[in-house]
């Protein structure tokens, strides 16, 4: 009978037991916090370039065209030196694909040199001659871009794009070394000091793009630049005598390479859930 009890006793303290437990509430699980949505564009970045430039002049003329009317024939070879570019900017990634910038670009000084050899006649008597140029030539440009980002592979995205602007040529220690050779050898110096000219400017772009991390990108770009004409200082003789005429540089353009960087100003932080807390 001792032993029925007990087990009686047992079984109604497991009973109890289980009667009060279910009367416990139930522990909420742990919150879950979602990450946050990824944007699909960037929003506002800045820029910076260095590069170089690869120049070409379609002609250096005198600036009284009326000189050129004796001439029976005049041909002209000319050159630049490579120089550096460096810009700034800030731009807005709109969407996935299309992105806009405005930069603000100093070009550094590049010697060129020009040659002319000319044939002609002066009152019935032929004459040749040639004229050697030389000087430095540099520019400041203010210019809008808009790019179309092409896709993205293997974290590289090619992209074209184009702009407008303008730019402010300076034409620098000009000279002109002039030689004539029939009907008599004699020769010549004139110099100008510097020039400069606000033109209107545009650009073609083409690039690769590649994204070293959530907020900074590298690019590597070719920029086809027209930046209009320049112009000397009045040009004078060795004795300081002058015509009040300037050399004008007309349609100055260059093919630029550059490598930039760009780094996001929106990029959002790493993403790191808060701590679980628990109580006991």
């Amino acid at each position: 009978m001792r032993r029925v009890s007990l087990l009686a006793a047992g079984a109604a303290s497991l009973m109890s037991g289980a009667a009060f437990a279910a009367d416990l509430p139930i522990a909420p699980p742990p919150q879950y916090y979602a990450p946050p949505p990824v944007e699909e564009f960037g929003g506002w970045y800045l820029r910076g370039d260095i590069g170089f430039s690869n120049q070409r002049v379609k002609d250096i003329h005198y600036g009284r065209e009326s000189a050129y009317t004796p001439l029976t024939s005049f041909s002209q070879q000319s050159s630049f030196d490579a120089a550096g570019v460096f810009d700034l900017g800030v731009g807005y990634q709109f969407n996935n694909w299309f992105r806009a910038d405005v930069i603000g670009q100093y070009r550094g000084n590049s010697g060129f040199s020009a040659t002319d050899r000319l044939t002609g006649l002066s009152g019935g008597v032929p004459y040749s001659g040639i004229d050697n140029y030389g000087g430095s030539k540099s520019e400041w440009l203010v210019m809008a871009n808009g790019y179309v980002d092409l896709g993205t592979w293997w974290c590289v995205t090619p992209f074209v794009g184009a702009g407008l602007g303008a730019a402010r040529v300076t034409v620098s220690n000009f000279t002109d070394t002039g030689a004539n050779t029939i009907p008599l050898s004699t020769a010549s110096f004139a110099s100008a000091p510097s020039g400069s000219k606000w033109n209107l400017a545009w650009a073609l772009h083409a690039g690769l793009a590649y994204k070293v991390s959530p907020g900074v990108t590298l690019e590597l770009a070719y920029t086809y630049l027209d930046m209009g004409s320049g112009q000397t200082g009045v040009l004078s003789a060795f004795d300081g005598t002058t015509t009040n005429n300037v050399f004008k540089f007309k349609d100055i353009t260059s093919h630029d390479l550059k490598l930039g960087v760009r780094w996001d100003l929106n990029s959002p932080p790493a993403y790191a859930p808060p701590p679980l807390v628990t109580k006991g």
